[in-house]
């Protein structure tokens, strides 16, 4: 098995890999990405995000997307990991364990103060997979998210 960066000639097989997350994640039709903007994203003048993949015998298994968020206590940036994702049939092989391993080898390289992502509350293997790690729930927070018409009536001013 082999972690390394994503390079542009990865993007249909991550774009792939995403709709599976998405059907496996129970939103089958919740994928609007294409080619073109995930390129744009990884790969253009400014990348916003970034992603390693997991490979082995030159297919890739599984992926991590991720990108930096930065701690106003800390002082210093972190990593967002936005999508962790290994095909089912590599599942167990150690995959998503080398992805976070690789994370977390970065954020410590460049002094991050952490890594988090967002896991639902029903994917109970990838939970006891986070906790066999010693990740640990952040409880004590509830995610907030403004989108589609909602997003549009806060940014014109309009409240319900």
């Amino acid at each position: 098995m082999t972690i390394r960066d994503a390079r542009p000639e990865d993007v249909p097989t991550i774009l792939q890999l995403i709709h599976d997350l998405a059907i496996y994640e129970k939103e089958p039709d919740a994928v609007r990405n294409t080619p073109e903007q995930l390129h744009q994203a990884l790969f253009g003048d400014a990348p916003s995000v970034f992603a390693h993949v997991a490979e082995s015998d030159g297919a890739i298994q599984g992926f991590a997307l991720w990108f930096l968020n930065y701690s106003t206590w800390e002082g210093v940036n972190g990593i967002y990991l936005e999508d962790l994702y290994v095909r089912p049939e590599a599942r167990g092989e150690g995959h998503g364990k080398a992805l976070l391993q690789n994370l977390a080898r970065i954020a410590a390289e460049r002094g991050y103060a952490r890594v988090e992502w967002s896991v639902l509350n029903w994917n109970e293997p990838s939970i006891s997979f986070y906790d066999s790690l010693g990740a640990l729930p952040q409880d004590e927070w509830t995610t907030y998210r403004l989108t589609g018409p909602t997003l549009t009536a806060v940014a014109s001013g309009a409240t319900t």
